[in-house]
């Protein structure tokens, strides 16, 4: 058979295949022939560089004893709980365009600290200054506030990576190490070029670095999934000899399925010496769909950490979506409490399921990646009913049709919350209730924005002053490029032509420019003033009504790919008039590409290759 012809094979076949290949059987286990269909398979390129598969088969749930930790200890949380490991700020931000200013990664960690997870991992310190000082302002402020999360900051298996981690995360009250290395024989030779051997030594060396600085180290072995089990055992035996306190299990292409990954999981507990007292972690992507039912089989087999993050977000197909699993412990939780060996009416985890919807919002809001409607748990459908059976079920008993309750995750009717006369402290408070914790200057520039929107609608709901505040902190401190006004001529039988005038750098330049209607009109004039024709290309346009009505606000997203650096940015704004709105979310985010431009970094931990 060619290679061109045939399918990922599941693992058991994979075996079979082995034993043909050096004159073994020719048969599956189920003892029907391997005959694979070359007309079905055509085209499609078999994987031939997975490593033997974890046997499985359904055996009892695993009985963990856990040891409380010292953050356990200082926070009062149950050290039998499923811990919480958000990695929105970190992995979340490597989704497309969804780059994060420091401005917007604080807030965010205020949020996530609100929600309750227990570990932050608030960036990678050694892929840019930015990012560095990003991770250190969270963990000197949300790593230090009251019944604080482990802030925690991500590096390579390398000293200069994790000094510069160290650096940034050590002022929080509980700091993490997070190092990593890949295992499987595919990164091992094509990625680190490095054998089995010098991995382990790797793994060693640097783990015992990573412990000689911080009592607390998470050790991933990267493309676990794909690794071979034994060599895993070993990576992993070695790591927990070496101080790591969390042995993470990465899915990172989101290859495995729940009955492998759970056979998995069980066997590093069973397998891995010296780990009877240390965390499993869990972190997975959703290539195939199955991150979130990967992760509970994990847990039913020995994991008590798992690695999300909001919204799913996240490289390719995104990660495990935290609401999802969270709201799966907690609707389902007298099932996973006795597979967990708890009581019936234990909370499972530290998330206060009240924050979940503001957290989706604010996510959404601040990386311009709107949530897709029949999104679980946070997706505007998810709790519409359209059908007439339906409607009459929950008209008579919402439990005919919902198992859960809109307002157990904070979904709540919008409602009129402030007027034009209200003042600059109830504003302040409403934004706090909403999860938003601003500086003085940003909350001047958010009310004065407050005020002319009060002005112009006669209500201003939440949704409103989302996008009021998203507008005012995506702002970069020092933009390059400021709108200063545009003004559009359009209509039948007009040539739309648009008139913009930027403030580039102190100096204002104007230019006039048509288009195919208003909004691209401006696009061009935008772009002729910044950009030589051809460098910068729009990738996405999206207007959504914030609210209803017909003065409702529009909010807009452009997503644009620089040919420079070959980077996507997204930009995003809001107005009743939704020229300006677009205007102003295109040149946001030609600020941004102006920015990574100008800058220099590393880049994220998967986007290049280990020296």
């Amino acid at each position: 058979m060619s290679s061109t012809q045939g399918f990922v094979l599941s693992g058991i076949a994979q075996q079979s295949l082995r034993k043909s290949a050096f004159g073994g059987s020719e048969v599956c286990r189920s003892g029907r022939p391997l005959g694979i269909s070359p007309k079905r398979a055509t085209g499609v390129q078999m994987t031939t560089t997975q490593p033997p598969q974890v046997a499985f088969e359904k055996k009892g749930p695993v009985q963990v004893a856990p040891v409380p930790t010292k953050h356990d200890l200082a926070t009062g949380r149950d050290p039998a709980r499923v811990k919480i490991f958000d990695t929105t700020l970190r992995d979340g931000e490597q989704s497309p365009g969804a780059s994060l200013t420091g401005e917007e990664k604080l807030i965010l960690a205020k949020q996530l600290a609100k929600l309750g997870v227990d570990i932050i991992e608030a960036g990678f310190p050694v892929a840019s200054v930015g990012d560095f000082e990003a991770v250190q302002t969270i963990a000197q402020t949300v790593g230090c506030r009251d019944d604080p999360p482990i802030i925690c900051g991500l590096s390579r298996a390398r000293k200069a990576d994790i000094d510069r981690c160290w650096e940034a995360v050590k002022h929080a009250s509980f700091p993490r190490i997070h190092t990593f290395i890949a295992t499987s024989d595919l990164h091992m030779e094509y990625k680190l070029k490095k054998t089995p051997a010098e991995v382990l030594d790797a793994a060693t060396e640097m783990v015992s670095y990573a412990r000689s600085l911080c009592e607390d180290v998470e050790f991933s072995a990267e493309d676990a999934t794909r690794s071979d089990p034994q060599f895993l055992y070993e990576v992993y035996s070695r790591a927990v000899a070496a101080g790591a306190t969390t042995l993470n299990v990465p899915d990172t292409v989101g290859y495995t399925t729940p009955d492998e990954y759970g056979a998995l999981i069980r066997g590093i507990r069973e397998n891995v010496k010296g780990i009877e007292n240390l965390t499993i972690s869990l972190h997975g992507h959703n290539d195939l769909g199955l991150a979130v039912a990967n992760f509970l089989s994990g847990v039913e087999n020995g994991a008590r950490q798992i690695e999300t993050t909001i919204n799913g977000i996240g490289e390719r197909a995104g990660n495990a979506a935290m609401e999802e699993i969270v709201m799966a412990l907690q609707v389902r939780r007298q099932y996973y409490a006795s597979k967990l060996h708890l009581a019936q009416n234990s909370f499972l985890t530290n998330i206060n399921h009240r924050e979940i919807y503001n957290s989706s919002r604010m996510v959404s809001n601040m990386t311009g990646m709107s949530v897709q409607p029949n999104k679980a748990i946070v997706g505007a459908n998810a709790f519409a009913h359209e059908s007439g059976i339906h409607q009459d079920g929950i008209l008579k008993n919402r439990l005919t049709y919902e198992i859960m309750d809109a307002k157990s995750i904070g979904h709540g009717d919008n409602s009129l919350v402030l007027g034009k006369l209200s003042g600059r402290a109830a504003f302040r408070a409403r934004l706090t209730e909403m999860g938003y914790e601003i500086s003085d200057e940003e909350l001047n520039k958010a009310f004065i924005r407050f005020k002319e929107l009060a002005d112009k609608k006669k209500e201003v709901t939440d949704w409103d002053l989302e996008s009021i505040i998203s507008d005012e902190v995506k702002q970069l401190d020092t933009p390059d490029v400021r709108l200063v006004r545009v003004q559009v001529q359009c209509g039948e039988p007009l040539v739309p032509t648009a008139t913009v005038t930027l403030d580039v750098n102190g100096v204002e330049t104007t230019a006039s420019s048509v288009g195919t209607g208003p909004v691209d009109a401006a696009f061009q004039g935008v772009q002729k003033i910044c950009f030589e024709e051809g460098s910068i290309t729009l990738l996405e346009y999206k207007v959504n009504s914030v609210t209803k009505g017909i003065d409702a606000l529009g909010e807009v997203m452009v997503q644009l790919r620089d040919h420079t650096t070959g980077k996507t940015v997204n930009g995003s704004s809001a107005n009743t008039d939704v020229v300006v709105a677009s205007t102003t979310a295109y040149v946001q985010a030609l600020n941004r590409v102006l920015k990574i431009r100008n800058s220099t970094g590393v880049g994220h931990p998967q986007k290049f290759v280990e020296e």
